[in-house]
């Protein structure tokens, strides 16, 4: 069982929404979409679903191409980020209600009912109807909906945004879980770089339209092939500065500069752009050769046990995530360091062509 789009492309009004597009997707994977809002994730999804039809290239599920054929034919089911119960039907109505559309007998439909509802923690709440639920119920039971259909492609479209952070804690558990059991294809589309990783499986990148990159999460993390995909899948987005390459050493700002990793020497001579991640500016050296910027300090904002210290350095804004809880004052000089171990390489054109020893492992 297989999912694949070949040169696939969405346009509204002449306007280009989906850029032409080749995807894979196999049986029993969990997929994710990240990416900014309007990146084309929702795009993306009505077009594997079939409620919208694309401006070029064809679908194909199993070896058939179905770029023609109606949603109501296709074994999908799709949950969005406003999940929708019927609050006239209890929870166990609720669930049936796809299996009843379909004319499966009454036995078939409870025994779906009640395995989907055991697998969804729902069985002590069949006969409540959805607006007795919690928030995290209503969406389990949206879930349970989907998941009875027997669909060999499951979207959830941004499916936790709108719960609280416990309840999306307790989903975000589970749905790895759900899929490992259901053996369909999930396509998960989020904005959170975090959530694609909790998640796992594979990962496609997004940006303005466009598949950036796809691959094994940890891979796509580790080793992003370009600039944009190393922007997408960083929160907050990875910081940038323009370097030159002379020899050994790594030239930026106003004539500092820091001697090379040796995974870097071997870069020919010229100008690149240096990417690094949030978590790796620090407030004091760690590291001896550690980069020191001298930075202007615009906002500070307190997580808990973390700070996001906000920067402009010469120009750039930068963000930094340094442990504990921070007493600065927006507007001050705050040094920061990095070390060059956590050095990403890209060339003019955005390309990755190096990355320092313990990039890849951040």
């Amino acid at each position: 069982m297989s999912l694949i789009l070949k040169n696939v492309s969405k346009t509204v009004g002449g306007r280009v929404h989906i850029h032409p597009t080749d995807l894979t997707l196999e049986k029993g994977t969990m997929n994710v979409l990240l990416g900014p809002t309007l990146s084309g994730k929702t795009s993306l999804m009505r077009l594997m679903a079939g409620l919208d039809q694309p401006a070029t290239g064809s679908i194909h599920w199993n070896g058939q191409d179905v770029t023609g054929m109606r949603v109501q034919d296709r074994k999908v089911a799709m949950v969005y980020q406003q999940f929708i119960n019927y609050p006239s039907m209890s929870v166990y109505e609720n669930i049936a209600s796809p299996m009843k559309l379909v004319g499966k007998s009454r036995e078939e439909i409870d025994i779906a009912v009640r395995e989907t509802a055991e697998l969804m923690q729902l069985t002590p709440f069949l006969d409540r109807r959805p607006l007795e639920l919690s928030g995290g119920q209503q969406q389990r039971c949206a879930l349970a909906r989907s998941l009875v259909k027997n669909a060999g492609l499951v979207l959830l479209d941004e499916p936790l945004a709108n719960l609280d952070y416990k309840l999306r804690e307790e989903l975000r558990a589970e749905i790895p879980k759900i899929f490992e059991r259901s053996g369909s294809i999930f396509v998960y589309a989020t904005t959170e770089p975090e959530e694609a990783l909790l998640l796992g499986g594979n990962t496609a990148t997004l940006w303005e339209g466009r598949v950036t990159q796809f691959g094994p999460t940890p891979a796509v993390y580790r080793r992003p092939v370009n600039a944009v995909t190393a922007r997408v899948f960083s929160d907050p987005p990875m910081n940038f500065l323009a370097v030159k390459k002379q020899g050994d050493t790594l030239t930026f700002g106003e004539g500092q500069g820091t001697a090379l990793p040796t995974a870097l020497r071997s870069l020919s001579d010229g100008d690149y752009t240096a990417g690094f991640r949030p978590n790796h500016l620090e407030l004091s050296p760690h590291v001896a050769g550690a980069i020191e910027f001298r930075a202007r300090l615009t906002v500070t904002e307190i997580t808990g046990s973390e700070t996001f210290v906000h920067l402009d350095y010469q120009g750039a804004r930068w963000v930094g995530l340094v442990h504990g809880v921070q007493s600065l004052k927006a507007g001050q000089d705050l040094t920061v360091y990095l070390d060059p171990a956590h050095v990403y390489i890209f060339g003019t054109d955005g390309d990755l062509v190096a990355a320092a020893p313990y990039a890849e492992a951040a």
